[in-house]
């Protein structure tokens, strides 16, 4: 099974004089990436490898220090960049993967559904956006309605509730 690698944040500013950065998570499952390895770069085939040294500070105010950056002015020229997790095709993270734009939405009895069209987060969970003819439904992303994400062939297997596609 092999890794690829997966944006969760992007380097928004210099933080402090000690080469800190201050990060922009780009996924609501952040906190749960941010210990796994992680590359750090402009772009996904650009990325190298990076440690994370220390973490400080709470919630938004949190400081983040990468080794190899010592000073404010390092850390300035990071800005821009995106922090992205190893992660393998099995891990959940993959529900949410812009790879699936485009894929075929399919009931679990083999009925097609539509096309995700879009992905949204929402306050509790993310959600699919769907095309269904000549309108639009929202899916939850939990685990009770999408059964299998398949990236390579562009398919998503979902068990609909009552009342769900209406």
């Amino acid at each position: 099974m092999s890794n690829k690698l997966f944006a969760i944040a992007k380097i928004t500013r210099a933080r402090g004089l000690e080469g800190e950065v201050g990060l922009r998570p780009l996924i609501r499952q952040f906190d749960d990436y941010v210990d796994k390895p992680l590359y750090i770069g402009f772009d996904v085939n650009l990325a190298r490898d990076v440690k994370l040294e220390k973490v400080t500070g709470i919630d938004k105010k949190r400081r983040f220090l990468f080794e190899g950056l010592k000073n404010r002015d390092e850390a300035e020229s990071m800005i821009g960049q995106l922090i992205f997790a190893s992660i393998t095709e099995s891990d959940p993270i993959n529900l949410i993967s812009p790879d699936l734009l485009g894929a075929t939405v399919v009931a679990d009895n083999g009925e097609i559904i539509g096309e995700l069209v879009d992905m949204i987060s929402l306050p509790a969970n993310d959600a699919y956006v769907i095309e269904r003819g000549k309108k639009e439904v929202l899916i939850p992303v939990i685990p009770e309605i999408v059964r299998s994400v398949d990236v390579k062939m562009g398919l998503v297997t979902i068990t609909p509730m009552d009342g769900l596609l209406d």
